[in-house]
C-alpha cells in the first residue's frame, strides 16, 4: 500500500461523514435531501478534494473542519456537474460511479434541482467556514469563476457545440481545460491560499494542477475507449457513438498515451520546482501514477 493510499484511507472516511452530516442536518423537503445525498454518497475517487489536503500536507497545515469545509464545497460543484451532465438534454447517462444516475432514480425535475441546491450550498459552506474574511473571498470568487461561465459551465457549453464540428487540437485543449481542468485548478488554488504557499509555491502548484487536469480529461477519453463500465463506474464507448472530441479521435490511441506521458512529464517539471522550495512532494508523485501508462 503507498503512502498516499494510507494518507487517503486515513482522511477521506472523515471527510466523507462530515459531508454526508451536513448534508443531513439541512433544513428543507425529505425528498430534496434525499436525491442531493445519493449522488455525494454514491463516492467517486474524491481527487479534487484529496488535492487539497495533499497540499494542506505538504504546507503544514491542519486538516480541520475549515479545511474540509473548503474541500466539500469543491465536491459539492463538481457533484452537481455530473448530476447535470447526465441529464437526457445533456449526455443521458444512465449509470454514474457505479450506480443509477439521480435522475433515474428521483425524475428530472428533482434532479435538476439537486443540481441546484449543492451548487448554492458549496458557497454557504465556504462563508460558514472558520478561516479569515480575506481567504472566504478569494475562494469563493475563484471558486465562482472557475466553476461559472469563463470556466467549467463555459467549458461544457464548447464541449457541446464542438459536437458539429472537428476542433483542433488547440481547441480541444481549451474545451478541456476549462470543462475538467479548471476545478482541479481550484485544487491546488484552495490548498495554496489555506497553506499560505510562498509565491513560488503557488505558481509551480498551479502548473502542476493545470498539467494534471489535462492528463486527466486525456486519461478519461482513453479509458472511454480501452475501458469497461465496471473500471469507469460509467458508460463507455459513448464518446465515438455521439461524435465527441476526444484525443484519440483526433490523434489516435497510441499518439494520446504519448500526450498522456509527456503532459505528466511537465506535472513532474512542476514538481521539482516545489522540491526546490524545500517541500515534500511524494504525495503529488504519487498521484501521478492514477494515469496509467502503457508500459
Amino acid at each position: 500500500m503507498s503512502n498516499l493510499t494510507k494518507f487517503s484511507d486515513n482522511v477521506l472516511p472523515e471527510f466523507n461523514q462530515i459531508m454526508l452530516n451536513q448534508l443531513q442536518s439541512l433544513d428543507t423537503e425529505k425528498k430534496l435531501k434525499e436525491s442531493m445525498t445519493y449522488s455525494v454518497e454514491a463516492g467517486g475517487k474524491r481527487i479534487r478534494p484529496l488535492i487539497i489536503f495533499v497540499i494542506c500536507q505538504m504546507l503544514n497545515r491542519k486538516l480541520d473542519k475549515s479545511v474540509y469545509s473548503v474541500a466539500g464545497a469543491l465536491e459539492l460543484i463538481h457533484t452537481y456537474s455530473l448530476i447535470h451532465d447526465d441529464l437526457p438534454a445533456m449526455d443521458d447517462d444512465n449509470l454514474r460511479r457505479g450506480k443509477p444516475t439521480n435522475h433515474i432514480i428521483f425524475g428530472e425535475s428533482m434532479a435538476i434541482l439537486a443540481g441546484d441546491a449543492l451548487n448554492t450550498l458549496a458557497f454557504e459552506w465556504i462563508s460558514n467556514a472558520e478561516l479569515p474574511d480575506s481567504q472566504k473571498v478569494l475562494l469563493m470568487g475563484q471558486l465562482a469563476r472557475l466553476a461559472g461561465p469563463e470556466g467549467m459551465v463555459g467549458g461544457q457549453v464548447a464541449d457541446i457545440e464542438g459536437e458539429q464540428k472537428e476542433l483542433s487540437l488547440a481547441q480541444l485543449k481549451q474545451v478541456h481545460k476549462r470543462k475538467t481542468g479548471d476545478l482541479i485548478e481550484f485544487s491546488m488554488y484552495a490548498g495554496s491560499i489555506l497553506g499560505k504557499a510562498t509565491d513560488q509555491q503557488h505558481v509551480a502548484l498551479m502548473a502542476y494542477g493545470r498539467h494534471f487536469g489535462l492528463a486527466f480529461q486525456i486519461y478519461d477519453d482513453i479509458m472511454d475507449v480501452v475501458g469497461t463500465s465496471e473500471e469507469m463506474g460509467k458508460a463507455v464507448h459513448k464518446d465515438n457513438q455521439e461524435n465527441k472530441n476526444t484525443y484519440p479521435g483526433l490523434m489516435g490511441i497510441d499518439q494520446a498515451y504519448r500526450m498522456l506521458e509527456e503532459v505528466t512529464n511537465q506535472a513532474k517539471d512542476a514538481i521539482q520546482t516545489l522540491k526546490q522550495t524545500g517541500l515534500e512532494t511524494e504525495y503529488l508523485e504519487e498521484l501521478l501514477h492514477y494515469f496509467k501508462l502503457k508500459n
